[in-house]
């Protein structure tokens, strides 16, 4: 049988974006590796190139309109439908995928159905959290509410949904009922991510954060919980990342009387976190929403304890007491007392860590999830070939 072509469609992809870029350039990888033909089509940015091969697969990047290359705006990500559907309609006439996948329903989705219209090339539509309604409803309501017909019309004429979580998959079906779902959780590079062959000696501890500086990401709260933390414990809150929030938390920090104990390092590169992660002694991540989160994984495999909130996610990779602590989000004072723990158990954090290690070298890692996914996109094929009836 020959290899199976498949067609990935996501608006970011690494330098680009944050968790998603990355989980479709792992998965790639992956796939080419266990033999796919993998071909990814992403948004154009300036100083990269409009295509290249790379880890054994294809990228081509369309023009799009696009400032920043950590987040993106809703007109932003039109400007990748129109571009996208255009590129990939061409781009199927040499190709011929036999499987589009799409991350994010939208802005993703319309290019995989565009494709099933034009040539019946099934889609799946990779669910990451924003394109699910009733997911961050304080920024995401009006938008969900104007495209949550179209988002669930995209779920109906997929070959398959896939969410990466329980959590998110609930979600869907708070939505749409009778929506069949498939969990695949997201992965992490075990060998790149890893423990230090020693913790640093720095009296303080070094609790770090990573992602985008927004209200779902709850650093708010991390600022509210480090002020109930008593002044003569020895730790410093390393945030690093950006985003629409980031002066209006720097000022949280200063009118707390915070400052001199969270530091505000900014965007970093994907190639620098390896390094990032292993200068810490303990992650947090205060969020209000996840899907599954990238940078849990990563910390996760870094060898780092976990304080987290109880969502979707989260709370199925954080086992409260043994690979992290575990509290409910907005809570600042329940914040405090897992990050006073965490600061104070030097002997917790290093069996904590050492456990979150174990947990994603047994379940999580990418070449595993590829494994699913190129059982789920087989699947899609021979569903196609018996509804045509042919051989493939």
């Amino acid at each position: 049988m020959r290899a199976l072509r498949l067609l990935f469609v996501n608006y970011e992809y690494p330098p680009l974006g944050g968790g998603a870029g990355n989980a479709t350039a792992h998965l790639g990888k992956e796939l080419a590796a266990l033999g796919a033909e993998v071909t990814v089509l992403t948004s154009a940015f300036r100083g990269l190139a409009d295509y290249e091969r790379t880890t054994g697969l294809a990228v081509r990047r369309v023009p799009v309109v696009r400032r920043r290359v950590d987040r993106c705006t809703p007109p932003e990500m039109a400007t990748f439908v129109c571009s996208a559907t255009v590129a990939a309609l061409r781009l199927a006439r040499r190709m011929r995928p036999d499987v589009t996948v799409t991350f994010f329903g939208i802005p993703s989705g319309p290019v995989g159905l565009a494709l099933k219209l034009a040539y019946g090339i099934p889609y799946l539509v990779s669910l990451r959290g924003g394109d699910v309604p009733g997911f961050q409803p304080y920024d995401l309501a009006l938008y969900h509410r104007l495209l949550g017909g179209t988002i669930r019309s995209l779920w109906r004429r997929s070959a398959g949904v896939v969410a990466n979580s329980d959590g998110l998959k609930a979600l869907v079906q708070q939505s749409a009922p009778h929506q069949p779902v498939l969990v695949i959780p997201n992965g992490v590079d075990v060998v790149r991510f890893r423990p230090p062959e020693t913790r640093g000696e720095d009296p303080a501890v070094r609790i770090g954060f990573v992602g985008r500086l927004v209200h779902q990401k709850g650093v708010d709260v991390l600022m509210q919980a480090v002020a109930l933390l008593e002044p003569e414990l020895p730790f410093v809150i390393d945030i690093v990342g950006d985003g629409a929030e980031r002066q209006e938390l720097r000022s949280l920090a200063a009118n707390l009387g915070v400052e001199d104990r969270v530091r505000f390092l900014g965007w970093k590169a994907g190639e620098e976190l390896p390094e990032l992660y292993r200068r810490m002694d303990a992650f947090v991540l205060p969020s209000r929403d996840e899907g599954m989160p990238n940078v849990v994984l990563e910390a996760m495999a870094s060898g780092l304890p976990v304080v987290a909130t109880r969502v979707a996610g989260t709370e199925e990779l954080v086992c409260d007491g043994k690979t992290g602590l575990i509290v409910p989000p907005e809570d600042h004072q329940a914040l405090a007392a897992a990050l006073r723990r965490t600061i104070t158990d030097g002997t917790a954090r290093t069996a904590m860590g050492a456990a979150g290690r174990r947990l994603v070298e047994a379940r999580y890692t990418w070449r595993r999830v590829a494994e699913e996914y190129l059982a789920l996109a087989e699947s899609c094929v021979a569903r196609e070939c018996r509804r045509r009836g042919t051989v493939d």
